[in-house]
């Protein structure tokens, strides 16, 4: 008992650093996204471009390593554990913007947090994440990996078509699903290299899908990033992310839930207060506006 304590109180541990690195990350990140060429929208030059810019590399290694320290959680610990404490990541990107706009939390900034800590709280006591035996079949594994993928594709051709309105809003809900896909390969391939080193690691195909999702995300992220304030693109990409972490951890990593009747509705309504807690932080004003809505026409002028 003891020792399964410790782990839990470690797993905490890193998870939340792991959070906070992603928060603070994704703030500098905009910061410096939102001034990007438009000309570079899901383009892989907007990553080439951004890399001259000191602020985004700063953001994008604080993100690598909260990414690093939330494998480093899911090594340890179940997805279903994890997950729910990376989306924590909001409540530092908020302390962050708070900082730099010195707008106070209010009632709305307090409702927020307590939704989204209390949430957290009831989702993992009520539902004991606990690891079980791993699904074998692949058929499971590629349907779950497979819708998942493709919601993300579909939400990114229509995040695409409306890139000034809700387009922000689909891109960074396409980028959450593909690191929530992201983080249960990258769980796999630590079990994998657990199990026989570099080669086993290197022959599977999920340290390569790992590689990908993240690319991918990251350009789906800094477009999103790059078109619209802050407080519409990062509580979609919040909320995403754990949500498709957890399927894939039920689905077919062998995460097991409490599925008693008082502990679904328990879980239930944690999650849902995560939701409407990301909800209410990302649309407080402490969250910067950026200048992408207002400033397109100076750009386009600048480009030509």
């Amino acid at each position: 008992m003891i020792e399964v304590r410790s782990v839990s109180v470690l797993v905490l541990l890193v998870a939340v650093s792991a959070a906070c690195c992603l928060g603070f990350g994704f703030v500098l990140q905009q910061n410096a996204a939102q001034k990007a060429p438009l000309g570079d929208f899901l383009s892989f030059r907007l990553l080439l471009d951004l890399m001259r810019v000191p602020r985004w590399l700063g953001g994008l290694t604080l993100m690598v390593s909260g990414m690093v320290l939330g494998a480093i959680a899911l090594g340890e610990g179940e997805i279903s554990l994890v997950e729910p404490l990376l989306a924590t990541n909001l409540l530092f990107a908020l302390a962050l913007s708070r900082y730099q706009t010195k707008q106070p939390l209010g009632r709305q900034g307090w409702a927020g947090l307590l939704l989204l800590a209390g949430g957290v709280s009831a989702f993992i006591t009520a539902g004991e994440p606990r690891a079980g035996h791993a699904v074998t079949d692949p058929l499971r594994h590629w349907l779950i990996i497979g819708l998942t993928v493709g919601a993300a594709l579909v939400l990114t051709t229509y995040g695409k078509r409306s890139r000034l309105s809700w387009g922000p809003v689909l891109l960074a809900t396409a980028a959450g699903l593909l690191y929530g896909v992201q983080d249960a390969l990258t769980r796999v391939s630590g079990t994998r290299f657990a199990a026989g080193g570099f080669p086993a690691l290197l022959t599977g195909w999920q340290p390569y899908g790992v590689l990908v999702c993240g690319v991918t995300g990251l350009v789906l992220v800094q477009s999103a990033f790059e078109t619209a304030p802050l407080r519409m693109s990062l509580p979609a990409l919040t909320a995403a992310e754990p949500l498709a972490g957890i399927l894939c951890g039920v689905g077919f990593l062998g995460d097991r839930l409490r599925t008693d009747t008082g502990a679904l509705a328990w879980e239930a309504a944690g999650l849902a207060a995560v939701v409407a807690g990301i909800v209410l932080l990302g649309l407080h004003p402490a969250l910067p506006c950026g200048t992408a809505e207002a400033e397109p026409p100076a750009r386009d002028l600048q480009r030509r």
